[in-house]
């Protein structure tokens, strides 16, 4: 009896409808999920969101920075990996390592995005689908496990994670949701970026990294987001990138403390379409703003939200020991699981939406709401 129970569930679990396909993207492993209205494409590599496309659009342009598609269109090679693009998760680890990490093989911006991640269940049912995709993370000893969901009818797809230990004591790690868009989605004047804060801080970059005639932010002033103080003095506002470009921006705001959930939205106004996030701003409380805006109009914006206000080595966040009565870091106890969980839509705008004042999770619909006052509302039946 009991041979026969185990055959039974095992017919059972063969016999569910898969919830992916696989792909290829960029000439590397794959593979999309898809409701009605949006698909996803995931990489092997990193399980990061690679690209996402309307299904009723025909253009079938995704907002996700692909600089693989970038150099090609130029004329050039990259050397980026597919795990490492769109929206890649970093943990852990946000930036760069330490002098001794980087020794041990501790790679930038955390092991994850460097590993081919398992599928561990993908289901689809009644409408609903979900994939369960896991990797081992061996040099810090850690266990990364990601679900991305979909609901039939819904402009949203839900991401539920859990980072284990096996290690026997407390130790403070960084992680970060690397979400950036690009080009063409992201165009000078014309894609507006906005983020559920207002205290925010230009990055210190004097005598470091991008040459100070690449920017054109003051080093290290505190400002009001979204208007930062030039090199000259003026203010600038970052909501869109620069008409003339040739500018490496990098600043952190912090999520406004009296929200529960933080978000931060794009609006493209001449397509006509928004992508956002959703997240628990106990879980993320600092969204990191990076602009990467050449010439050549390839550009790159993201709006990193994490547990820290920069990409740095785990050693600076915890040398900050916090920042705008914030912390700067997050406990991973002993032997144990945390978790985190957002939410990201893509959808269509209504003609003359603009940059978005506030987006809200209230009753299974988001409301997002731009500077005049118009509204859109998207059905997000499942929890955060």
């Amino acid at each position: 009896m009991r041979i026969a129970c185990i055959a039974f569930l095992a017919t059972l679990a063969n016999a569910q409808t898969p919830f992916h396909k696989t792909a290829e993207f960029e000439q590397q492993p794959a593979l999309t999920i898809a409701n009605d209205k949006l698909e996803l494409t995931l990489s092997a590599q990193g399980a990061a969101l690679v690209n996402l496309i309307l299904r009723d659009d025909p253009e079938k342009l995704s907002p996700l920075w692909n600089p693989i598609r970038m150099a090609r269109e130029l004329g050039q090679t990259s050397r980026s990996r597919i795990g490492s693009m769109g929206h890649f998760i970093c943990v852990d680890g946000f930036g760069g390592a330490s002098t001794e990490e980087r020794a041990a093989g501790l790679p930038g911006h955390g092991e994850a995005q460097m590993q081919t991640f398992e599928i561990r269940e993908s289901v689809k049912d009644a409408g609903k689908g979900a994939i369960t995709l896991s990797a081992r993370l061996p040099l810090v000893q850690e266990n990364f496990t990601r679900t991305y969901r979909m609901v039939d009818g819904e402009n949203v797809i839900y991401v539920e994670s859990a980072l284990a230990s096996e290690l026997a004591f407390d130790r403070p790690i960084s992680w970060a949701e690397h979400t950036t868009v690009g080009s063409p989605f992201l165009q000078g004047g014309v894609t507006l970026a906005s983020i559920s804060g207002a205290r925010a801080q230009n990055r210190t970059y004097q005598g470091t990294g991008t040459p100070a005639a690449a920017r054109r932010l003051a080093s290290g002033v505190n400002f009001k987001w979204p208007m930062a103080p030039g090199l000259d003095g003026k203010l600038i506002d970052l909501t869109a990138p620069p008409e003339n470009a040739h500018y490496m921006d990098h600043a952190t705001v912090l999520v406004d403390p009296s929200l529960d959930l933080g978000w931060v939205a794009t609006v493209n106004t001449a397509k006509n379409l928004i992508i956002g996030y959703l997240f628990k701003r106990e879980d993320f409380p600092w969204v990191q703003n990076w602009g990467n805006f050449p010439e050549t109009g390839k550009f790159a914006r993201g709006l990193e939200f994490g547990t820290q206000p920069y990409d740095e080595s785990r050693r600076l966040a915890v040398a900050k020991s916090g920042m705008f009565d914030a912390p700067t870091f997050r406990w991973l106890p002993a032997k144990s699981t945390i978790r985190s969980r957002f939410l990201l839509f893509y959808a269509h705008t209504p003609q003359g939406f603009g940059r978005v004042a506030s987006v809200r999770l209230e009753s299974g619909r988001i409301m997002i709401e731009d500077d005049a006052k118009h509204r859109i509302e998207l059905t997000a039946s499942l929890p955060l």
